[in-house]
């Protein structure tokens, strides 16, 4: 198990959280339920999968939260790419909320691939 409260990688994602919710304050009331709702939920869901998989008992299982939260990611992008579309954000804080989300998923990729070395060095 591992403490998420000390992971860089969990920190950033509270903090892509807290942005998000900033830009979507500013979307029109008729996407509440739509957008809105769709992009807050896949951001918590990055840092809400880290957590859970640093909780887990495995690393292995830890890999598989972190390839969730990768998803979470996909996901988020791919709804800020329609809100850009919709021109409910700019180009400019596209490039800001893309350049983030392309940097977690980097840290996600060294944290798994660490955790997949480790679990290959417990097995031998």
């Amino acid at each position: 198990m591992h403490d998420f409260r000390k992971l860089n990688i969990w920190k950033r994602s509270i903090d892509l959280v807290t942005e998000i919710y900033q830009l979507t304050s500013s979307f029109p009331e008729a996407e509440k339920f739509g957008l809105t709702s769709q992009i807050r939920r896949c951001s918590v869901s990055v840092p809400s999968n880290i957590a859970e998989g640093a909780g887990r008992k495995s690393d292995k299982e830890f890999v598989q939260f972190l390839s969730i939260a990768m998803g979470s990611l996909c996901e988020l992008e791919t709804q800020l790419i329609i809100s850009k579309n919709l021109k409910l954000i700019n180009s400019e804080q596209m490039e800001v909320k893309t350049s983030e989300i392309n940097e977690i998923q980097k840290m996600i990729r060294v944290l798994g691939n660490s955790l997949k070395s480790n679990s290959l060095n417990t097995n031998i």
